[in-house]
């Protein structure tokens, strides 16, 4: 799940011919989507482990209290995060003890290649269950979630302005090309795009 708010007016997301406009949108994960916006771009926070509150089929507009606490998480505040996340979290069940272990320990470090058989001795379950029980806890599969754990981790390292070589290997990927492509294929752009886009924020702020 995911928060995108606009810098410079409202931004748009579409898929399948529906479409949301807003200053805020909170968007429905696992949905394949188009995004819209100003020159100027826009800003995302990622709420990973939460399900989706709401019936909208692709995203809503966050307004008052939601969309304050939406903007302050976008601008670093930590508090500001968890208390989003706390308040989104009403529909949202609770995380198996034994999943949130193994999430934790795949967060941590990337480069460690947790399996399958891992997963089954952490879960104390057959594999295929293990393998259901992890997606219904994270909304993910087992593969994509640990290449969104390392996509996350590279592109943390790249905004604190690692190269992207540097990156690439800390996340545990086989070499910038393969970064290169999920980066393109999850955020429909390229790191050295997403790193100008960093440049041209920051010469905004001056």
């Amino acid at each position: 799940m995911a928060v995108l708010a606009g810098r410079a007016g409202p931004i748009t997301v579409e898929h399948a011919g529906v479409s949301v406009t807003g200053d805020v949108l909170l968007v429905r994960p696992g949905i394949v989507h188009s995004v819209r916006l100003a020159g100027r771009g826009a800003d995302v926070v990622y709420l990973n482990g939460l399900t989706f509150p709401f019936e909208a089929l692709l995203a809503v507009a966050l307004k008052g209290n939601l969309e304050r606490l939406a903007r302050r998480s976008i601008g670093g505040d930590p508090c500001a995060t968890e208390e989003l996340r706390e308040r989104l979290a009403f529909a949202t069940n609770p995380f198996p003890a034994k999943v949130v272990e193994i999430v934790r320990a795949m967060q941590a470090d990337p480069m460690r290649r947790v399996s399958q058989d891992e997963l089954v001795r952490y879960l104390g379950m057959e594999r295929t269950r293990a393998l259901r029980c992890f997606k219904a806890a994270t909304g993910l599969t087992f593969r994509r979630f640990k290449l969104w754990s390392a996509l996350q981790h590279a592109a943390v390292r790249m905004a604190e302005r690692e190269l992207v070589r540097t990156a690439a290997m800390d996340a545990g990927f086989a070499d910038t090309a393969h970064l290169s492509r999920v980066f393109s294929s999850m955020f429909g752009l390229s790191p050295s795009a997403a790193i100008a886009g960093l440049d041209d924020r920051e010469r905004e702020l001056r």
